[in-house]
């Protein structure tokens, strides 16, 4: 590790972090530079989302501090009976890359995660100091997002929330069976009692003093925690599930889903093969349906096969497809509540459907302009000029939406 350069610590250290997706940037409060007063944005022209093939957020300089970890939980590649080249950043040289990559205008915040050295205690104190010095010494204003490591003190924690935007404590996987399992050493009860907290305090921070001051302010951006899918045999259901308890009982911003990657040298438990990234993408679909749609979680599962989403359909359209008896539905006179729950409409078509019709009845045509997707919500509504007929109670329905068929290859 001494010999090593900086350069190609960011080269061990940054594609070590790959795993995680939790690295989404927004809900922080408003902070900028153009007061003259200190470096950076986290918003407007501060953090600008990309995103690599598979989904994942690339927005920030994303790194960990180490790959060195003192748990040999099965599923990750930096366990400490990995194989793997090993690096460590000292706590100035990540304040330098991310204050020499923001001037460079490469990234425009900070997403920070390690493996656990010497004792979680440590290690969290490095991570809170390198964010430490980038608030108070550098007076940075980018989003920061730091990844907590739960064992650690409540006190170290209290301080990562007071400096950075959000904080996230990654529960793993879906069961505490599986954790059991699969990651011996970490304590399921821990992690909830460390989110938790994380609650509490965000709570407190929105209260004001005996003075009349607002209290301090606390991960502004919430707390956030990432499920690696695949990995053991919980279904969707299972995985749903437990997000459901999670939104409810900590007030989570985000639950980030992580389809497992199989890595060298894996234990025979684990499976041979990634699971289909699609699934990944369908669990996303039905967490923003339970979220932001009126769904609840049985709606969504109850037409699972094994408890599994369907791969072929997204999760509305296969509720709509399950449930022909509530459509066609009229968009002239259906409430909000039925529109959002009309396949190929969202929130934002919605809304202006709604404001649209205070003033005179939708056409077809208008619909599309306002960002409905009708070739999949056709057979599902009437509107002024439109009219599905019989499609909905066809038999090849669910056909009309399926992908077409390739020809699989003879090599």
């Amino acid at each position: 590790m001494t010999g090593k350069t900086l350069e190609s610590k960011l080269a061990i250290l940054s594609d070590a972090a790959k795993y995680d997706a939790s690295c989404a940037s927004s809900g922080s409060t408003k902070r900028d530079s153009r007061d003259g007063k200190g470096l950076g944005s986290n918003e407007g022209t501060g953090i600008c989302h990309a995103y690599a093939p598979d989904g994942r957020c690339i927005s920030l300089l994303k790194i960990l501090m180490t790959n060195f970890c003192i748990y040999d939980c099965a599923y990750c590649i930096n366990r400490v009976s990995s194989n793997v080249q090993r690096a460590r950043f000292s706590v100035d040289e990540v304040v330098r890359l991310t204050i020499d990559f923001y001037r460079r205008n490469y990234i425009e915040g900070l997403f920070l995660s390690s493996g656990v050295i010497r004792s979680p205690d440590a290690t969290m104190s490095d991570m809170v100091q390198i964010v430490r010095k980038l608030r108070e010494e550098e007076n940075f204003r980018g989003y920061i997002h730091l990844k907590t490591i739960p064992d650690a003190s409540p006190e170290l924690i209290a301080e990562a929330g007071r400096l950075a935007d959000r904080l996230s404590i990654n529960v793993e996987l879906p069961t505490d069976a599986s954790m059991k399992t699969f990651a011996s050493e970490k304590n399921p009860g821990q992690i909830r009692r460390a989110m938790a907290d994380v609650r509490l305090r965000k709570e407190a921070a929105r209260d004001t003093t005996h003075t009349g001051r607002k209290a301090p302010r606390f991960a502004p951006a919430g707390q956030s925690t990432q499920m690696i899918v695949g990995a053991d045999g919980s279904n969707d259901a299972a995985i749903l599930g437990e997000s459901t308890r999670l939104y409810s009982s900590y007030q989570l911003k985000r639950v980030y889903y992580s389809a497992f990657s199989p890595i060298p040298d894996s234990s025979s438990r684990l499976p041979l093969v990634s699971p289909p990234l699609v699934r990944e993408h369908r669990l996303y679909q039905a967490d923003w349906l339970l979220r932001f749609y009126g769904f609840d979680l049985e709606e969504i599962v109850s037409g699972a096969r094994d408890g599994n989403l369907d791969l072929e359909l997204d999760p509305k359209l296969a509720w709509a497809l399950l449930h022909r008896e509530v459509f066609p539905v009229d968009i002239n006179r259906a409430d909000r509540e039925l529109l959002l729950r009309v396949p190929g409409f969202g929130v934002k078509t919605v809304n202006r459907i709604l404001s649209t019709r205070r003033y005179r009845s939708v056409r077809y045509d208008d619909v599309v302009r306002m960002g409905g997707l009708m070739k999949k919500a056709g057979p599902f509504v009437t509107a002024l000029g439109w009219s599905p007929g019989g499609l909905i109670d066809t038999a090849q329905l669910r056909s009309r939406f399926l992908p077409p068929p390739q020809q699989l290859s003879l090599l």
